[in-house]
């Protein structure tokens, strides 16, 4: 009976489990909902700020500006920014971009460079604090808002811009969860710094739509929509295009970063939303097949009694 009884503490364990895990999913596939419409509502923004910087650049022609955001140096110094979770239980999101930080440091090291890291999230900065022997760690971020807001990302850049403009680091990568739908993200590189804003109103741009089907999750992507009119070529600019264009840049490099962290925070809840669903779906499994070993004990521990019964009525015959 010892043994009945740890399978049905096992049992009731596992359907309890199943119950925090499914919390667990539908909090996270409500905040990619909010991930999504924080995206949407920064979109126009978005959209108007790369329309007049685009203008601002077929105004002014090509290799005209002097802004240093915009200028190429020779690289020795290079930092890469690592975007994860400050949590876990999200599958292998963390897990992937420390693997994708630590292959890009190799390979730059490998070439000659000086690399240190900027690390955003709690879950980078202890893996690489842990290694402080082999990795430089310039800055580190943590405690963000679970879906990233222009505040955040405007310290966060403003921190890296001091860094470029000081010269102490020559070129700024950042290593973020690309959004690709529910089931599926990538790990991906891109430069932040110096800043290339030609082609920036990009017409294949796509942007994540959740949507509810059937009573299942599912997302759609949308084309971008810049619908703001190019500047007339008689346009007179109060200010000089090249002083302009020193104001926007640096919002452009905040814009870039927000959206770096959006997608990676949208990534962070699909992630963590599929991995709950299959934690609940394994539970279900267990919790069944546990159910089948109680009632096949319980059956052989009947069996076993009534043999008993019989055989002691036999012997007092």
């Amino acid at each position: 009976m010892a043994n009945l009884k740890d399978i049905r503490d096992r049992i009731s364990s596992v359907k309890n489990t199943r119950k925090i895990t499914e919390a667990m999913r539908l909090v996270a596939a409500a905040k990619v909902r909010r991930a999504q419409e924080q995206v949407l509502r920064s979109r126009p923004f978005a959209d108007r700020l790369a329309r007049v910087l685009e203008n601002l650049q077929s105004h002014m022609g090509s290799g005209e500006s002097e802004s240093p955001l915009l200028q190429l140096r020779d690289v020795a110094n290079i930092t890469l920014m690592a975007v994860t979770g400050d949590r876990g239980l999200c599958g292998g999101y963390n897990a992937n971009i420390i693997k994708r930080t630590e292959q890009r440091f190799a390979q730059l090291k490998a070439q000659g460079f000086n690399v240190d890291l900027v690390l955003i999230g709690r879950k980078a900065i202890t893996y690489f604090q842990n290694r402080a022997h082999l990795y430089t760690i310039r800055a580190t971020f943590t405690g963000l808002e679970q879906v990233p807001n222009a505040d955040e990302a405007g310290a966060i850049a403003n921190e890296i811009l001091a860094e470029f403009l000081s010269g102490s680091t020559d070129r700024v990568e950042i290593i973020f969860t690309k959004f690709i739908n529910l089931v599926s993200s990538s790990p991906v590189v891109q430069t932040l710094l110096p800043l290339d804003p030609q082609g920036i109103a990009t017409p294949d741009d796509e942007i994540f739509r959740l949507t509810t089907r059937d009573g299942r999750l599912g997302v759609e992507l949308g084309k971008r929509e810049n619908a703001q009119p190019a500047l007339k070529p008689n346009f007179v600019f109060e200010q000089s295009p090249d002083q302009l264009l020193d104001a926007l840049l640096p919002l452009y490099l905040q814009n870039q970063l927000l959206r770096s962290l959006q997608e990676a925070a949208a990534s962070e809840l699909a992630s963590r939303m599929t991995a709950m669903n299959n934690a609940s779906d394994n539970a279900k499994a267990l919790a069944k097949s546990l159910t089948l070993d109680y009632n096949k004990a319980r059956q052989a521990a009947i069996t076993q009694e009534i043999l008993e019964v019989v055989g002691g009525a036999a012997a007092m015959a």
